[in-house]
């Protein structure tokens, strides 16, 4: 039977013969996805072995590895090869390692080194004391130091670490907010700032780019009841004062800070050492500890300038409370850099941050 086509009435048996080699034709791709499907997966499970192994390799906890993805996996693998070849094993390790956690535990704050591109290469393991994050955990947020810190400080932090690679013996300080952990945010309202000091130091001679490394100490600005760190007391005083802010003692380390014995400040006037500029914000510190009749009142920081001995001025970082029943201000002093002081007078002018309602 022929079949004619509607249109022009011609036989349609020259159309019809292509219909196998059609069906032929779409066999052989058939075959031909299923052959690169069988390729892909086959290439995946090799790939998911390599990522094991690579993985076995860490040098982290079973638990940590166990909670690893993929892409996590590939970013700490990569921030180990930066540090081999920063560190190959026949030179000196980074001093992290060799310090061990007992000693890490009584800085200030944690290491921290990058690379010339501002890559990760390593962060010591009181990193948790610091952000709340361990420094697997840290790394899931990226793998350079920009990653870690608040986007508005990029690129101020750019240009601190691009003048300390061209000039490698200056040491830079930069103040950013860094990621910390959620329960972290929860209970203090926000991200961590943290002081970064550090400078780039050649690791290899001669010295180039891929053999420099910038090496900081990283240290938060502010600090919390729950930090209890001693580390921290290096950069603090206390001085007793009567209800005019008169001095009537001072601990002994008040010459490490601004210079003056214990026995030059007692019967002195707090007012007599402070910037002219800064005597209102005291005033007002002074105003909101000595309302309250009774003891245990406390007035909110207050970051002054004091007047050193050698007549050069000192970021101070003040909290007063009322003691002694009622009759003494303590003042418990932090001494700070200017750009600490400057991220937190730029702080005091900020909108407080809205906190979520509990669910």
């Amino acid at each position: 039977m022929t079949i004619f086509c509607s249109h022009c009435h011609r036989p349609l048996q020259a159309e019809m013969s292509f219909l196998p080699r059609r069906g032929k034709q779409a066999s052989t791709t058939l075959k031909s996805f299923r052959s690169t499907k069988s390729a892909s997966k086959a290439r995946r499970d090799q790939i998911n072995v390599e990522l094991q192994a690579l993985r076995s390799l860490l040098p982290i906890s079973a638990w940590e590895k166990e909670r690893l993805s993929y892409l996590h996996t590939m970013a700490l693998v990569c921030l180990w090869v930066r540090g081999a070849q920063l560190f190959p094993p026949d030179s000196a390790p980074p001093v992290g390692p060799v310090l061990g956690v007992e000693l890490l535990s009584l800085l200030p704050g944690f290491l921290l080194v990058l690379s010339a591109n501002g890559k990760l290469v390593y962060i010591s393991e009181n990193v948790t004391q610091v952000l709340g994050l361990s420094m697997v955990e840290l790394l899931a947020q990226g793998d350079t130091v920009f990653d870690i810190l608040d986007g508005g400080a990029h690129e101020d932090v750019r240009k601190k670490l691009l003048f300390a690679q061209e000039h490698p013996s200056r040491e830079v300080t930069f103040v950013s907010e860094m990621r910390t952990s959620k329960a972290f945010r929860l209970q203090h309202g926000g991200n961590r700032a943290v002081a970064v000091r550090g400078r780039f130091t050649a690791l290899h001679w001669p010295a180039t780019p891929s053999t420099a490394a910038f090496l900081a100490l990283c240290t938060p600005v502010t600090q919390f009841p729950a930090d209890g760190n001693a580390g921290f007391q290096d950069d603090l005083f206390q001085s007793m004062h009567i209800l005019d802010m008169t001095f009537i003692d001072v601990t002994e380390s008040v010459i490490y800070h601004l210079g003056y014995r214990r026995e030059e400040l007692i019967g002195q006037s707090w007012y007599s050492l402070l910037h002219p500029e800064d005597t209102d914000r005291a005033a007002a510190q002074h105003r909101a500890v000595g309302e309250s009749l009774g003891a245990g009142a406390v007035a909110g920081p207050a970051v002054l300038r004091v007047l050193r001995s050698d007549r050069t001025w000192a970021w101070l970082r003040v909290s007063a409370r009322r003691d002694g029943g009622g009759r003494a201000i303590t003042c418990t002093s932090r001494c700070l850099r200017e750009e600490e002081a400057a991220y937190l007078r730029a702080r005091e002018h900020r909108p407080a941050p809205r906190t979520a309602a509990p669910p």
